[in-house]
């Protein structure tokens, strides 16, 4: 939703006018839009336009390389035929504009009036209509314009750099959008300035499949897939879509919509990628970020453009505008270096021989990691509730991701020969490496610190070893993390499982008798954080907040305690 506006009438008008006070360096305000400031050679003018909500279309994508001028019309409304013409009027340059535009009813009628008028006065006026929607109609010429007018522009935009006459600009940009396919999904609607509700809504747990940019919902709704589900939906629309004789080079764009944070648009293009090359295509140049937006809507689209020569050399071609900048010899120069010194260099250290017993350890070890990795898994909503009242609320994620990590690289350590020891060096090395925040670094050392104080030669272990394991576990962990108890940390249970435990076995006691003893302990003491205030971490801040409710790193740990109770003697909750 939009909360930042005086007039919501005024939107469009007010954020244009900061738009170019910010940018006033390298465009100059028009009516109806903005042009670029001149330099060089005359060339080609390419203008385009819609309405407003889009940006970075399409203000932001004037300048070099790009588009010549801009016409911004009210929020998701087409520009008047009046704005049209005052902006191509300015940025003609005495060679002639081509004005390109989405496929919808308002924009073809203005763009069109404007162009009749231009005409009239002796300027030769082209238009470029887009087209990529693969949703919105079978039939190419009836499809609307969405992310694909980026692809477009782009091309347009470079042709006119590079000096081609009107012909060769208008004919490189029909040619671009002949080549382009563009398939989107909605995850919300988007609010208009001053509006209460969205345009359209999308039922929990689902996608609207097609979407528009204006606040057009999808054609369907379909159930929200996984990423690497929603990858291969969007990838197959447009190979089934493809131009005939499209080639093996592709220019795509995975485009957000407006709240699809860029981390999400990684991620998904990270099987988008892998599916483009798998299909044989070969991958020009992708971008990847918000291109063409729709306010606050939640969504992604994904563009493909199939290249020939001339369509690659325009879309790789240096661009510099106020949202975009493409310049190939920086790029080309990290590039050669990266080349030059991006060997995979990994170190490689041999796994240790391990007598009898610590194999038979090393097996205990990854059975006491999988039980760990269940009991996480269970709990991880709990724990992230629990981390959420006074923190960021990450430490079931991170507890999961560290563990399943950890068991991973415990499994290729055991079938490698590994013993206890190395074993469980391993897992905390990766449990530090793939869980991130405290929790990770913390539980990874201390791993590897249970595993350095055992050793792979033993013929055989005695209950004080693992007791002399827990310690090293537990020192790592007040040696790195600093805390003590009544701090309102893990050290709160942790200290207290393992004193009980090392008193446990030093009376004498069975070991399964001790543990289960000192996991009692550790499940009290865990509970009793919800009266402390925090002193450490991210919670000390919220502390008030925090009191009432227990420490997720005790509670976790806890949980693990007692999960691993009932596991045969010897095996090693660390």
């Amino acid at each position: 939703m939009t909360r930042i506006f005086n007039d919501p009438a005024e939107f469009a008008e007010d954020q244009f006018t900061g738009f170019l006070d910010l940018y006033a360096d390298r465009l100059r305000g028009v009516p109806g839009g903005a042009v670029a400031l001149r330099s060089g050679e005359p060339q080609v003018a390419v203008v385009v336009g819609g309405g407003s909500g889009h940006y970075p279309a399409f203000a932001g994508l004037v300048g070099s390389g790009f588009a010549t001028g801009a016409v911004v019309g009210n929020v998701f409304t087409s520009p008047s035929a009046a704005q049209v013409y005052s902006v191509a009027k300015a940025a003609h340059q005495g060679r002639g504009v081509v004005l390109t535009f989405g496929n919808y009813a308002g924009d073809n009628m203005n763009f069109g009036i404007a162009a009749e008028r231009l005409r009239k006065e002796g300027i030769d006026v082209r238009i470029v209509v887009v087209t990529d929607d693969v949703a919105s109609a079978s039939e190419e010429d009836k499809r609307r314009g969405i992310a694909g007018d980026f692809s477009v522009f782009k091309v347009l935009g470079a042709a006119a750099a590079a000096g081609l006459d009107i012909d060769g600009v208008e004919r490189a940009g029909r040619a671009a959008n002949a080549a382009t396919r563009t398939i989107g999904v909605a995850f919300s609607g988007c609010t208009l300035p001053g509006a209460d509700r969205p345009l359209f809504t999308v039922p929990e747990g689902q996608l609207g499949l097609g979407l528009g940019i204006h606040g057009e919902p999808g054609i369907r709704d379909e159930q929200m897939p996984a990423a690497h589900e929603l990858a291969q939906l969007m990838v197959d629309s447009l190979l089934e879509a493809a131009p005939q004789g499209g080639g093996k080079r592709v220019a795509p764009i995975l485009n957000g919509l407006g709240t699809t944070k860029y981390e999400e648009l990684f991620l998904l293009w990270g099987t988008v990628a892998g599916l483009l090359r798998e299909a044989g295509l070969e991958v020009v140049d992708a971008e990847v970020g918000e291109l063409v937006t729709s306010l606050d809507m939640g969504g992604v689209s994904l563009t493909l453009m199939w290249l020939d020569d001339e369509l690659e050399t325009f879309w790789r071609a240096d661009a510099y505008t106020p949202a975009f900048r493409k310049q190939r010899a920086p790029v080309a120069a990290i590039g050669g270096f990266a080349q030059e010194s991006g060997d995979d260099v990994r170190e490689s250290h041999a796994i240790p021989e391990a007598t009898p017993a610590a194999r038979a350890l090393a097996g205990t070890a990854v059975g006491a990691l999988e039980t760990m990795a269940r009991i996480l898994h269970a709990n991880e909503a709990m724990l992230g509730d629990i981390d959420a009242v006074a923190g960021d609320g990450d430490h079931g994620r991170g507890m999961v991701k560290g563990v399943d990590a950890a068991l991973a690289a415990a499994r290729i350590a055991y079938d490698g020969g590994a013993g206890a020891a190395w074993l469980l060096q391993a897992a905390g090395q990766a449990w530090a490496e793939h869980a991130g925040g405290t929790s990770g670094v913390l539980w990874g050392a201390a791993l590897e610190a249970a595993g350095r104080s055992l050793t792979d030669g033993r013929s055989a272990y005695a209950d004080q070893d693992f007791v002399a394991a827990g310690q090293a576990f537990s020192a790592a962990i007040v040696d790195l993390g600093r805390a003590t108890v009544g701090d309102k940390t893990l050290v709160d249970a942790l200290l207290p499982f393992v004193e009980e435990l090392a008193a446990g076995v030093g009376h004498g006691g069975a070991f399964p008798d001790a543990w289960r003893a000192a996991a009692a302990v550790a499940a009290e003491k865990a509970e009793a954080t919800a009266s402390l205030s925090p002193k450490l971490g991210r919670a000390r801040p919220l502390a008030e907040r925090s009191v009432g409710t227990p420490d997720a790193g005790a509670t976790s740990f806890a949980l693990l305690a007692g999960g691993l109770a009932d596991l045969p003697a010897g095996a090693l909750a660390l």
